[in-house]
């Protein structure tokens, strides 16, 4: 009749004497080291073998999050990179025609943007507005000069700040970037000192 299987596993027992009881020799390590590890011993290898092994794996994880934080950063960088040298291309490109655009708007004001060349320069400023340029500079601005150079000043009672009265030259923007001030006659509240008042000083 077979043993009955009542969940228990049969005891092991192991032979750790330093001398063979058989022969009477000194047991070696090598001998010693054949006989099987108790389960309490063989638990402790496999969980520092599982520890180990969660280790690699944690390092490794950071590892590959490093590698992916650094090319999503060299992404960006690029793309930004290649806005800025789009930019600074279209820049330089419509820096170059604004003399074309000064000559457009002189005809226009003397009356002689007539026919075909009226549909040139019409479709010149659509192209060129949709590259992002854009004119600024009106009478009756108040005076920045971030965005405009003043090429005359004078004294009025008429303005409660420095104020662009006339603009001589219009300025041009692409986006936020100042592609050339306008250009602008200034005046500052206020009467004109007189000679006597300069004298004083």
């Amino acid at each position: 009749m077979p043993p009955r299987d009542n969940g228990h596993e049969e005891p092991v027992i192991r032979d750790n004497r330093k001398i063979d009881p058989e022969t009477g020799d000194v047991r070696t390590q090598a001998e010693e080291a054949e006989q099987p590890p108790t389960p309490a011993a063989a638990d402790a290898t496999a969980a520092a073998a599982d520890g180990e092994l969660q280790a690699q794996l944690a390092e490794r994880t950071a590892d590959l999050q490093r590698l992916q934080a650094e090319y999503t950063n060299y992404r960006r960088r690029v793309e930004r990179d290649r806005v800025a040298v789009r930019e600074q291309a279209v820049a330089g490109a419509l820096t170059d025609l604004l003399p074309v655009l000064d000559d457009i708007g002189r005809a226009r004001d003397h009356g002689e943007l007539t026919g075909g060349f009226a549909k040139v320069a019409e479709s010149l400023e659509a192209a060129l507005t949709k590259l992002g340029l854009s004119p600024y500079g009106q009478k009756g601005d108040p005076f920045d000069p971030m965005v405009h150079e003043a090429l005359m000043h004078s004294y009025s009672p008429d303005v409660t700040e420095p104020t662009a009265i006339e603009v001589l030259q219009l300025g041009y923007r692409m986006g936020d970037r100042v592609l050339r001030p306008a250009r602008v006659a200034v005046a500052e509240p206020g009467d004109a000192p007189s000679a006597s008042d300069d004298e004083d000083n």
